[in-house]
This record gives structure tokens, C-alpha cells and sequence, in this order.
């Protein structure tokens, strides 16, 4: 809810504007003018008696003017006075009373005149008189003695005083008389009572007047009232009587209303347009009546009808001529209503509809002077000259007074004057002086020169231009300095001169240049215009909804224009924030610690700056746990239900939800609760079901969205009788713990459920599906009962039955229990294995009768292990492992298995006891599987032409090794490779020396070893040939050169700088040149050689799956770990399968991102040199 407010640029300015029309014609202090009265006395000017009194009259004119007065319509010659000064260059009287001087001998009606040498002007009649607060007269007051029910009026009638005093009732100690719709005060000061009741007896009714003019406060004489009540009354009878007389007062009896003010059925009210209209009506009856108002034929006024003094008066403030009409009050009881209609007619002193106004003309000029007025009656207008009426005034031949209307044509300097309008009937008068000044003045223009005026954009922008000349000059508004005259209905031009933007925008800003001419002359004048980014709240504070003791913020962000100065101030309840600490105020937030529910309401951020102002408020509500209920109450006792009431607690401005009822047993449990039953939030009663025997108390908790209230008071307490247990024992249950027995257990009934005093158990078993009688037992109150020498693992019916001593619970539900269990006697038949594939196999087993199983039946459990790998012939120490399978299973599987490996297993049944006996092992073998990949590939003794390989044979061979498979490449210095070699290796092999290679060139090698199954992993490794001799002695000499020194330096720094630019280019994200080129080639694949030219294709790495980490270089003896190449599978050109690093880490990384980035790349063990550099050229 943002409010904005544009002080300065629209309101204020509106305002202000509008002042100027008025006064637009105001003639300059410096040129002549007639007299004007600038402050006057009121018409009726009540005075204090005790001070001096001060009758105003201030005028301003050219030549200054004189002043004179008359008093009571002859001249008050104040020279003659000594007690009456007039203040320097002032008409102001000072009547001075110190002396001993009575106020009231300068009573009277007084009137001021300022003149000069142009005209007259005279004030109002001002009215004199002191305020007067009289004593009351003395009277004998006698006690009421009242009946019971009675009305009753105490009579105030305060001395008549000016103005007239304020009544109100109080007692000896100074405390006001409570009032209510029985007891109230009238309009009139009286207190009336629309029946008395016994507490209205006291002796000390005081009615006070305070004179507020004089400060002071009247005492009538304490009144006393005595109130009879029937009873009181009979006793009285009864002792002044004998037996045999008939007596007794009748008692109090209920009456219908009867009006006490105003009386009878109609009243007339008049009351003056503009004032406060009161109506009245005060009834007696019993019971007290209510008081309602209606309009007949109309409706009450809206926001302007108040009820006051609890509906006994009505107000209509401001009222008007439409007001007038019948007023009916209706006073109305249980036997009856009455009413009164009051007729209103509303009258009006007059009133202006067009005052006179100041006229300036010039010579030989036409004008008018319009006096009109309103009233009812209609009021009569006449027309006086300098003080004296018209008619006998001296002639002007260019004026004609025409009714309401004065005439002037073709005006000299000698028509200047002033003129008075006064309009009257019975209720008053409206006397208005206006000024006939002649004057010939070139213009001139008032508002300063160079006036800066700031507004906000999209506001209106009134710039002023007030002037002043005779004949009136024309305006005409320009900006810039060269600009053109302003037109168009994007302006209003005012008849003060003021010219409006009605929206200003930025492009607004400028000078404004006013130009004023007549015929007399022409002046200018410039102004300036800023137009100003409106102040905005661009993060408003929001509602908020915070627990007790919690923090809350509102933020309050703002956007204003850079030139104004903004303050932001933070009201509460559109007041000022609370004096508390806990208040924090920052730059662009308000934040409350540790709120309490007094911080509950409605936070206000404004934001001024001296052209605008802002507003955002938002509400705070402070939420907690409700209050706990009050006032337990106990109703409808019987004996297996009550109904519990309660008052709910605060809720503290969170809604409850609902209640929770819990209860206390004081026989069974005292002092634990338990919950009893929960009803909606908006329940305060509940029908509560009992248990017999329980000694009962309850309490309430209510709930909200906050939490838990504390629990309530407890109630009273409440036992019920007892009675036979209704309901047995739950969760039965009969298992054997032994194989000869059978424990029955069961849940005891609670304290509660017991009914009653002797609670015991009857516990009940026979054999199923043998025709035996019941075996029962009755124990004490215990949950558990052992049968002993019972048949192994066998179906028994069983019962639980409670009772107390009035008597057995209901009869109970049987169940089905078991004896004891047994360990199972026969192990699973007919083992057999079937083996799915080199790690899988399938066991079947014929189940176990249930009867062997001896229990309850869970499953079957597998015992398998290893005997040894058939590819080493090497016993390995036995781990048995075991799986379960539930049920009466009659198969499993065997995942994991090794291959090429012999395997021992048995099964065997299981129950609640345990497990039976094993089945006779059973042997398998697992067929061959592929082998693990070479433990190691190890590249040494780099020559010219050769290069030695050795190899570790596969950790996990999986079968009987049939050969080993050696693939190998060229890569050049583009990262391109050359044609694929494949090499088969005996399996009894572990070293290879390849020779024929080219010198100084990198191989890729691909490794891996093949049992009858199939290949398994590859390793992979690089290694580069040595470089000839006879070239590098060659290249050895040229790198001595200057020439070849200085090209590879600039080559090296170019170098540096290119990979500045892509590590700055990566980490924003940007593409390299090979990034881009895979972005061409989404799916890189090694491309063969190409049959017509014999060139490379273009090598890709797509098997290299993860690129080189910094740090993780292959050692300097260039060992591929198997151990770090088990898991990463990727597919090389001509769908050889290769085993890598983990990381891919292995010598010289060759990855799309990593194609132009030698140093990166690792591409040899040796440091790269210009003499490989141009070896990779040839």
C-alpha cells in the first residue's frame, strides 16, 4: 500500500496558486490605494472581566490610514477616555481594567473606521460584553426517596452564565457519576434514571459548572437519593401493623417506556445552517428502554450522523437547508415503545455567494461590483460609500448601483473609493469592503528575477509570473532565450499570470521568460525550471507474521534523483516509533528485536525530500501459542459419560484449531496424563466417554498454528462406579519357548480398563483339531502363563478371558499358538547344480517335508566355496559364504562365481530354531572366461630403430592363456596417425624387442591377452625412437646459430603469449581452436590410411575417455599399472578393445582439448627441442 505525495509540485502548489487568484490584483505598498482591513475583533467578542480588553482593527492603505470608532453608533472620542489607548500606526483599542475599572462599563457595540485621502473602509459591528460565571443561588434541597424500579430526575439548573457553562455530575471524592443507558445527563445538565436499583442510594449527587472563559467551577449542593426496595419496604409494613391487617407492598413490577424529555408526542427545533443540530430523548421504563432514530420520509445522513450519550442524542454536524424534516425517536422495552417526532427546520444567517472583490481600473476603464448573498429568510442587500450609505453619499456620475450590482463607466481618478456591501436578516449580517482604486501604471512584475522552481516529473509545474499594472497588462510566456511564444494545449495560462505544465517531463527544464505589457509600457522577467526524478520505494516493506520473542525486518529501499536529499522516517500506527531499544533503524530497513505482541500494528516508511514524499507501510502481526482455556467446568455427570465446557484462552492472533482433552486417573495413575479425545477450535463443550472405576480429572490444551498451549487448570475430580471388565486382553499370543511347551502372553488391561477392584485373567488352551475339553487357569493380573509337557510344534486353540470381582469380561476370540519348536531332522534331497555361464549358477533341491521341518518353515540357506582356480591348480584357504532364501523355495542362484574355478556347496532347511542338518556337498566347475588385463606394460631401451617390450602375464587369467595380442601406431607432431601393426605373442612370452621403426617417432602400443574365450583387457603406452646422429649433429649446428636463436625465442614468446590467451579464453568459457574443431566432429573416429596418397588420417581420442591431470604423468620407467586400468573400455578405430589409466594418465595425452598444447600433452619422456621440432617436419 504506497501512497505518493507531491507536496511542493502539486498540492502545495495547487494551493498556493490558488491563494494568487485571489489576491492577483492586490495593488503594490509603494503606488496609492484606498484603506483595507487586514484583522478585526470577532462579531461577538466575550472578554475576560480580569484583563485588559483588546478590540483589533489593523488596515493597510496609501497614505497610511487613520483610524476612528464609534461606540453604539456615536463617535467614541478616545481622547477624552484615559482607560482607552490605541496603539502606534494601528486602529487596535486597549482598554485598561487594572485600575479598579469595571469590565462591564465598556459594554457596547463597536465599530472601526480607516481612511485616507482615497477612501474609507469600517469593520463589523463588534460586539462587547465580559463573561460572567454567577454562583447558584441557594435552595433548600430535600432527599429523594424512591421505590425500586421508579424513574427518577435530578435537577441541576445551573446559573445562567456567558457563555454558558459545562455541566457534569461528581461526587464528594471528585470522581464523575458512572452513566449508562439506565443513568445518564441530558443536554440540559439534569441526570436522569430510568429506573433506580438499590445501589443508586448515596447522599452526595453534586452537579458542577465550569465556566471555561474564566476559568472557573461552580458547586451546586450534594443531593441525596434513597432507594426502597420491596423487601425493606415489607419488613417496614410488617412492623407497623397487626397480624390480623392486610399488608404488603407490591413488588417490583415491569413498566413500558414513557418519555421523561422531551414531552409529549411532537417539538419544534430550529437550528442555524452550518451548526451542530442535537436532538434529544430520554425514557423511563423497566426494563430500560433502547432508543432508535429514524427520518421520516428520508434517510439519516450519512458521515455526518453520530449517536451519543448510549443513543440518546442524536448529532448532525454540519447541517443544511436538507436536513430540515421530522425526527422520530422510538423508545421501546419488552411491554412496549413510545415515540416523539421532532420537527427540524433549519435556517441560515446569510452567507456569500459572491463577495465584492478590489477593482483597479483605469482612467476611462468600465467595471462592475457584484454583491450577493444567501440566507433563509433571504437577506437584504444595501450598499454604503467610504462608511455612509449610498443615498446620501456624495454623487459619482460614473457609477449606477443597480441591486446586487454597482456600475462604473468611463472611471476618473476621483472615483477612487471604498464601498461596503452588507447583507442581513433575522440571524445575522455580512458586511464586505471592496475598493474602487483609479490608477494609470505601466506594468511591473512582482515575482523575483531568476526564481528557481523545482518540481517532480509527471506533476503539474506552476510557475508564477505575478504582476501588477493599470490598464491590467497582457502576459505572454516564452522559453529560452530565443524561444518562441509558448501556445498549445500542453499549457494553461492563468489570468494571475501563472503559467502551468500540467505534466511536467524532464525535457521541461529550461527558462521561462514572462513578458507583462499595456499601453503604458512592457517589462520581462526570467525563471527557471528543474524537473526532478520522482522519489520511489523500489523494495516496500511487507506483511509479516512473527512468533513472540522472534526478530522482524521490513525493508524500505529507495530511488530518488541525485540532486535531492532524501529522509526516511519509520511511524508505528502513523506515530512515532516507541522509545525502545529494541528498535533498530539502518539506511534502508527497520528491524524489531525480541517482538512482543505490544509491536503488533501497521509500520510506515516515508521518504521525504523538500519536492516530494513517499509512503509504503505494511502490518505487523505477532503471533505465539495460544493461551491455556480457563474455567473447567464438570456437567451432566453419569456413569460412563460427562460433558466437560470450557473458556477459551487468547489466541493471541493465531486462530486455534482445535483442543485436546486429556485425562488424569488418581486411582490407577496419579500424575501421568493420557490423551482422551481432540474437538474443532471452535468447541468449548464435549461429550466425554468414561471407564467405570477410574477416579477422573481433566484438563484442556488448545492448538494453533504455533504450537501447544499450556495445559489448563485441572477440573474437578470425578470417580466413577465399577462394573465388569469391558473388553479382554489384546495381542494373544501362544509360541513355545522349549520344545515340550507353550507360553501364552497377552497385553494386561490398563489401571482404567480394569472396571473395578480384583482384576484377574482366565487363561484357556486345547489342542487343534483334537476333540479335547478346555484347560483353563485363572491367574493374577500378569501377562504371561507357561504350559508345560506339550507335543513339539504343535497347533493349540488358545483364550484369554479378564475379570474382576463383579465379575467376567465378555467372552474373548480364541487364537491359533504353537508349542515349542525343534531343530529340523532332515536335510534337502536331490541337490543339483546347473552352471548358467562362467560366473552363474542354479541349485535345485527338493523341499523337506513339514513335518521333519520339526517349526515354523523361514527358508533354505546355501553354503558354497571355492576348492581352487583350475588355470593355477593352487588350493586357496576355504571361505564359505551362504545365501538365504525364504520360504519353501525350491531353487536358487549363484551370482559372483569366479571362472575357471572348482566350487563345493550344500543346502539346508531352516526354522524358528534353527537350521537341520547339511545335504551332501555337491562339486561344480565354472567353464573359462576372458582374461584381466597384462599386469604391466613396460617399454625399454629406445634406439634408432627398436624398442623393447616386457609385460606381466594377466592377474586374473580366468582360463588357460592362448597368446597375447601387440597393436601399435606412428603419431606425428599434428596429431595424426599412421597405419595399425598387429603382432600375436605366445602365451609363454614376456618380453618382445620390435625392430625396423623410424627414428625419433612416437608409437602408440595397444596390449592385451586372449584365452580360448576370447581377448580381454588392454593396456596401452607410448613410447619415441631415438633421434640419428648425423642429424642432429646437423640440427646441433644450426641451433648455434644467431639467426636460428633468435627465431626461437620470438617463436617461444609467441608461444607464451598464445597460452596466456587461452587459459584467459577458457576460464570465461571461450572455445579453443581444436574445441572448435570437435564441436565440428561431434563422433571422432581414427580414420585409416588413405589408400590413394598414402597420408594420414586425422587422429582422434576418442579412447582416451578422461583428459590428462596435471600430476599425473606415467613414471619415468613408463609402467602402466594394471591395477589402474581394469575399468575404463573404449573402442579404437578398428574396434580393439584397450585398457587405460583410471585417469587416463598414461605417456603423451592426445584429446581433442588438448591437441595444440604440447606442454600439456606429455608427448615423450624427453623435454621437447628445436631439434625435434624440425625432425617432426621431415
Amino acid at each position: 500500500m504506497m501512497k505518493r505525495k507531491s507536496i511542493s509540485a502539486s498540492k502545495a502548489s495547487v494551493v498556493f496558486f490558488l491563494c494568487q487568484m485571489i489576491s492577483a490584483l492586490d495593488v503594490p505598498l509603494d503606488l496609492s490605494q484606498p484603506p483595507t482591513i487586514t484583522q478585526q475583533s470577532p462579531k461577538d467578542y466575550i472578554v475576560d472581566p480580569r484583563e485588559n480588553i483588546v478590540i483589533q482593527c489593523e488596515a493597510k492603505g496609501k497614505p497610511p490610514p487613520s483610524f476612528s470608532w464609534t461606540r453604539n453608533g456615536t463617535h467614541f472620542d478616545i481622547d477624552k477616555d484615559a482607560q482607552v489607548t490605541m496603539k502606534p500606526n494601528s486602529g487596535t483599542l486597549v482598554v485598561n481594567i487594572m485600575n479598579g475599572v469595571k469590565a462591564e462599563a465598556y459594554e457596547g457595540v463597536y465599530q472601526c473606521t480607516a481612511r485616507n485621502e482615497r477612501g474609507a473602509a469600517i469593520s463589523n459591528n463588534i460586539v462587547i460584553r465580559p463573561s460572567r460565571s454567577p454562583l447558584w443561588t441557594k435552595e433548600k434541597l430535600e432527599p429523594n426517596h424512591v421505590r425500586e424500579g421508579d424513574s427518577l430526575v435530578l435537577h441541576c439548573r445551573p446559573p445562567v452564565g456567558l457563555p454558558p457553562p459545562i455541566i457534569f455530575w461528581m461526587d464528594n471524592a471528585f470522581q464523575r457519576l458512572p452513566q449508562s443507558e439506565r443513568v445518564s445527563q441530558g443536554l440540559n445538565g439534569d441526570l436522569y434514571f430510568s429506573n433506580v436499583q438499590p445501589e443508586d442510594t448515596r447522599e452526595d449527587y453534586i452537579c458542577y459548572a465550569r465556566f471555561n472563559h474564566t476559568q472557573t467551577i461552580q458547586q451546586k449542593q450534594p443531593i441525596s437519593v434513597k432507594v426502597f426496595s420491596m423487601d425493606s419496604l415489607n419488613d417496614t409494613i410488617a412492623a407497623n401493623l397487626s397480624d390480623t391487617d392486610i399488608y404488603g407492598a407490591k413488588p417490583v413490577t415491569e413498566r413500558p417506556p414513557v418519555l421523561l424529555t422531551p414531552t409529549g408526542s411532537t417539538s419544534n427545533k430550529v437550528e442555524l445552517r452550518g451548526n451542530v443540530l442535537l436532538l434529544e430523548c430520554i425514557a423511563a421504563g423497566l426494563p430500560t428502554p433502547v432508543i432508535r432514530w429514524i427520518k421520516e420520509g428520508g434517510e439519516l445522513p450519512a458521515n455526518r450522523t453520530f449517536f451519543e450519550n448510549f443513543k440518546k442524542t442524536l448529532k448532525i454536524i454540519d447541517v443544511s437547508e436538507a436536513d430540515s424534516g421530522n425526527y422520530k425517536c422510538i423508545a421501546r422495552n419488552i411491554l412496549g415503545s413510545i415515540h416523539h417526532v421532532i420537527s427540524v427546520t433549519v435556517k441560515a444567517a446569510p452567507y456569500w455567494i459572491t463577495a465584492p472583490r478590489n477593482l483597479v481600473l483605469s482612467p476611462g476603464e468600465d467595471g462592475t461590483l457584484i454583491c450577493r448573498a444567501n440566507g433563509n429568510p433571504k437577506p437584504s442587500i444595501s450598499w454604503l460609500t467610504n462608511g455612509v450609505p449610498i443615498a446620501i453619499a456624495p454623487e459619482d456620475p460614473s457609477r449606477k448601483v443597480d441591486g446586487d450590482t454597482i456600475i462604473f463607466s468611463a472611471v476618473q481618478e476621483r472615483s477612487s473609493a471604498v464601498y461596503q456591501c452588507n447583507a442581513s436578516n433575522e440571524y445575522g449580517y455580512l458586511l464586505a469592503n471592496a475598493f474602487v482604486n483609479v490608477l494609470a501604471e505601466p506594468p511591473r512584475i512582482l515575482t523575483p528575477a531568476n526564481k528557481l522552481y523545482q518540481v517532480i516529473a509527471d506533476s503539474p509545474a506552476l510557475i508564477d509570473c505575478a504582476y501588477f499594472g493599470s490598464p491590467k497588462p497582457e502576459i505572454e510566456w516564452f522559453k529560452g532565450v530565443k524561444g518562441s511564444i509558448l501556445r498549445g494545449s500542453e499549457y494553461v495560462f492563468h489570468d494571475n499570470g501563472t503559467l502551468e505544465i500540467p505534466v511536467a517531463q524532464k525535457d521541461s527544464t529550461g527558462t521561462y521568460t514572462c513578458v507583462a505589457r499595456n499601453k503604458l509600457g512592457k517589462t520581462q522577467n526570467e525563471v527557471q525550471l528543474e524537473v526532478k526524478d520522482p522519489t520511489m520505494i523500489i523494495k516496500q516493506p511487507e506483511y509479516k507474521v512473527i512468533q513472540r520473542s522472534a526478530q522482524a525486518s521490513f525493508e524500505c529501499v529507495i530511488k530518488h534523483d541525485p540532486t535531492l536529499i532524501p529522509t526516511v522516517r519509520w511511524l508505528k500506527d502513523n506515530d512515532e516509533l516507541p522509545d525502545d531499544e529494541r528498535f533498530l533503524v539502518g539506511k534502508d530497513n527497520l528491524t524489531i528485536m525480541n517482538v512482543t505482541d505490544k509491536d503488533d500494528g501497521t509500520y510506515t516508511c516515508i521518504v521525504n525530500t523538500t519536492l516530494d514524499s513517499v509512503s509504503a507501510s505494511a502490518v505487523l502481526t505477532v503471533v505465539a501459542r495460544p493461551n491455556p482455556p480457563l474455567d473447567l467446568e464438570l456437567t451432566g455427570q453419569l456413569e460412563r459419560s460427562i460433558e466437560l465446557s470450557w473458556v477459551p484462552g487468547e489466541e493471541n492472533n493465531s486462530p486455534i484449531t482445535n483442543f485436546v482433552i486429556e485425562y488424569e486417573d488418581g486411582l490407577h495413575e496419579p500424575g501421568v496424563w493420557h490423551y482422551q479425545t481432540e474437538v474443532p477450535g471452535s468447541q468449548t463443550t464435549v461429550q466425554l466417554k468414561l471407564s467405570p472405576y477410574v477416579n477422573y480429572s481433566f484438563r484442556v490444551i488448545a492448538v494453533n498454528e504455533i504450537g501447544r498451549s499450556q495445559p489448563s487448570e485441572p477440573s474437578e475430580q470425578y470417580l466413577t462406579k465399577s462394573a465388569n471388565p469391558d473388553e479382554n486382553p489384546s495381542n494373544v499370543q501362544g509360541i513355545g519357548s522349549e520344545p515340550d511347551n507353550l507360553v501364552i502372553t497377552w497385553e494386561s488391561l490398563k489401571g482404567f480398563q480394569s472396571n473395578g477392584p480384583g482384576l484377574q485373567y482366565k487363561v484357556s488352551w486345547r489342542q487343534k483339531d483334537v476333540d479335547d475339553e478346555w484347560t483353563s487357569v485363572v491367574v493374577a493380573n500378569v501377562s504371561k502363563y507357561i504350559v508345560s509337557g506339550t507335543p513339539t510344534f504343535v497347533p493349540y486353540e488358545i483364550k484369554v478371558q479378564a475379570l474382576n470381582d463383579l465379575g467376567y469380561a465378555p467372552e474373548p476370540s480364541e487364537v491359533i499358538g504353537h508349542s515349542g519348536e525343534d531343530l529340523p531332522m532332515v536335510a534337502p534331497g536331490n541337490v543339483q547344480v546347473h552352471v548358467i555361464n562362467s560366473t552363474l549358477a542354479k541349485v535345485h533341491w527338493d523341499p523337506v517335508p513339514l513335518k521333519s521341518v520339526r517349526g515354523h518353515l523361514q527358508g533354505y540357506k546355501i553354503y558354497y566355496w571355492k576348492i581352487q582356480s583350475l588355470s593355477r591348480r593352487i588350493k586357496r584357504h576355504v571361505e564359505k559364504k551362504i545365501l538365504t532364501f525364504r520360504g519353501n523355495k525350491t531353487f536358487g542362484m549363484l551370482p559372483g562365481l569366479e571362472p575357471y574355478s572348482s566350487y563345493k556347496l550344500n543346502v539346508r532347511v531352516v526354522n524358528g530354531k534353527g537350521e537341520g542338518p547339511a545335504s551332501p556337498d555337491k562339486v561344480f566347475k565354472t567353464p573359462e572366461g576372458v582374461p584381466s588385463s597384462p599386469s604391466f606394460l613396460k617399454i625399454t631401451n629406445p634406439t634408432l630403430d627398436s624398442l623393447t617390450l616386457e609385460w606381466g602375464s594377466p592377474t586374473h587369467p580366468n582360463g588357460v592363456l592362448t597368446s597375447y595380442i601387440l597393436k601399435f601406431q606412428p603419431i606425428n607432431n599434428t596429431h595424426e596417425l599412421g597405419p595399425l601393426v598387429e603382432i600375436r605373442i605366445p602365451a609363454n612370452e614376456s618380453s618382445l624387442i620390435l625392430k625396423n621403426l623410424n627414428y625419433s617417432t612416437r608409437y602408440k602400443f595397444y596390449f592385451n591377452a586372449q584365452t580360448s574365450v576370447g581377448s580381454g583387457s588392454q593396456i596401452t603406452e607410448e613410447a619415441v625412437t631415438i633421434m640419428d646422429e648425423a642429424m642432429a649433429s646437423r640440427q646441433v649446428d644450426i641451433a648455434t646459430q644467431g639467426w636460428f636463436i633468435g627465431l626461437m625465442c620470438a617463436v617461444a614468446l609467441l608461444i607464451l603469449i598464445l597460452l596466456i590467451v587461452c587459459f584467459i579464453r577458457r576460464n570465461k568459457g571461450g572455445k579453443y581452436p581444436v574445441k572448435e574443431k570437435e564441436d565440428a566432429h561431434a563422433d571422432p573416429e581414427i580414420q585409416p590410411m588413405k589408400e590413394d596418397d598414402g597420408t594420414f588420417g586425422e587422429y582422434s581420442d576418442a579412447e582416451d575417455h578422461k583428459p590428462l591431470k596435471k600430476g599425473s604423468r606415467t613414471p619415468s620407467d613408463r609402467t602402466v599399472k594394471k591395477e589402474d586400468s581394469d575399468d575404463s573400455l573404449v573402442d579404437y578405430g578398428e574396434g580393439v578393445n584397450g585398457q587405460f589409466n583410471e585417469d587416463g594418465s598414461f605417456i603423451g595425452q592426445y584429446s581433442g582439448k588438448k591437441e595444440k598444447e604440447p606442454a600439456e600433452g606429455n608427448e615423450s619422456s624427453e623435454a621437447p627441442s628445436p631439434v625435434n621440432a624440425m625432425n617432426s617436419f621431415v
